[in-house]
């Protein structure tokens, strides 16, 4: 039995620079790969996040499955849109819809010519609910307080949002991960700024990622509560910056839609460029 050939496609997410934003690993046909190999690819490939493609179950482009190192995702940010730029171009697609955990997203591709450089992807209108750990969390992150109420959102994934005084307090942050690792959410985001610019630092410990990047999953809750509480109108686009502080600079554009507490539609954007493709090879003894 010969080995195993894994085709592999790989991006950086939420930058148009090669080297910067959040890398991400797509492997762009998964049916031949064993199910007991897929998060020891993730492991070896070692990104926040892994996506292994399948054929669509229904009427979308394709289905994916999303990796940390440490678990399987019902769905995520950065690999959804990342995703979206590496199958657009062969698909010769403007609207891509994909098959995530949770359900389908669909992602709205803006191009250059025939080069795609920036996506639009809807996301889930997130639940949001009182974070009931909040002196273990704050005492985690070394900070005393938020200014805003500590909220947990969820749309597929757990993010808890801490806001500080000042871009400066984001800098300077130096979280005791196994403090947060031990605490319920899946990731922590952290931020300061005003109008429509705000930067983010966002751990996730317990996901095997001590620091992410860029966390498009994050950025459209960020919206939604920037938007609940009154600090952005509905409908305003956001920009994040996030990453810098691990060498990974990224930028992410959020907005959400409603009145208050009540949002009624949830989306983020940003670029991608493909750095590299590659393949895998398995032995028998690992596929046959």
């Amino acid at each position: 039995m010969p080995d195993l050939e894994l085709r592999f496609v790989l991006c950086d997410v939420f930058t148009d620079r090669p080297l910067t934003g959040n890398q991400l690993a797509v492997f762009t046909d998964a049916r031949d790969i064993p199910e007991g190999v897929l998060q020891a690819l993730a492991r070896e490939v070692n990104f926040s996040e892994t996506v292994f493609v399948y054929p669509a179950a229904g009427n979308a482009h394709a289905r994916l499955r999303i990796f940390t190192p440490a678990k399987e995702l019902p769905f995520a940010g950065h690999p959804v849109l990342g995703t979206a730029f590496v199958l657009g171009g062969p698909l010769q697609a403007i609207d891509l819809v994909l098959e995530t955990g949770i359900g389908t997203v669909s992602v709205a591709l803006e191009r250059e010519g025939s080069r795609i450089v920036f996506a639009w992807m809807g996301q889930p209108v997130p639940s949001v609910a009182p974070y009931e750990e909040q002196d273990a969390l704050l005492g985690a992150l070394g900070v005393e307080r938020s200014l805003l109420p500590i909220e947990t959102y969820d749309n597929g994934l757990e993010h808890v949002f801490v806001r500080l005084g000042s871009e400066a307090e984001v800098v300077a942050l130096e979280p005791n991960f196994a403090m947060l690792a031990r605490l319920p959410q899946l990731g922590t985001s952290c931020f300061a700024g005003g109008a429509t610019t705000f930067k983010t630092r966002m751990f996730a410990p317990g996901a095997g990622v001590d620091e992410d990047p860029a966390t498009g999953s994050a950025a459209g809750p960020l919206a939604c509560h920037l938007l609940s509480h009154g600090e952005v109108a509905s409908g305003a686009e956001i920009e994040i910056s996030q990453g810098a502080e691990i060498g990974r600079p990224s930028t992410l554009f959020a907005r959400a839609e409603g009145k208050g507490a009540s949002i009624e539609s949830v989306s983020v954007g940003g670029s991608a460029v493909i750095v590299a493709r590659g393949s895998y090879k398995l032995p028998p003894a690992l596929h046959g």
